[in-house]
């Protein structure tokens, strides 16, 4: 079995969001035969909502699509660690993979911080694989917030 990384669209989808003035994160949500069922990018601005991060839009809208509130089987790419939040969303959702890019030491909650499937209250720990593309993440990240200091 080989391995296919969805990271290239998670990057798209998080150039789209800086494009959009938002804090470049984009998500992408696999179904278990290898189908992109989900993808987005962070909207809390445009949406006024500070729940509209990537991860959160793409779980929403893979439920959906499988007419559920359980996506087991599913991957979950992303393109920085996934806050507190977002981790607790993933558990909820019983995604069964985690692949993300850059760490996030101010605001993570997967390796970072609150370290969310660490906890025993937490009902369902992803496999977790870390450092994918995170060289583009981190660039994209930095790009935008030293565009953002120069403004």
């Amino acid at each position: 079995m080989s391995f296919t990384s969805y990271m290239s669209q998670a990057l798209e989808e998080a150039r789209a969001a800086a494009a959009r003035g938002e804090v470049p994160v984009g998500a992408v949500i696999v179904a278990p035969d290898g189908q992109v069922v989900a993808q987005a990018g962070n909207r809390t601005r445009e949406l006024n909502d500070p729940t509209a991060h990537a991860e959160v839009l793409a779980i929403r809208a893979a439920c959906a699509a499988a007419g559920s509130e359980r996506l087991g089987g599913h991957a979950l790419y992303v393109t920085l660690e996934p806050c507190a939040m977002c981790a607790a969303a993933i558990s909820a959702a019983r995604v069964a993979r985690l692949y993300y890019g850059a760490s996030d030491p101010k605001s993570g909650g997967v390796a970072q911080g609150a370290r969310v499937f660490s906890h025993a209250q937490c009902h369902h720990v992803p496999d977790v694989y870390d450092a994918i593309a995170a060289p583009e993440s981190e660039h994209l990240l930095k790009a935008f917030f030293a565009e953002k200091r120069k403004g």
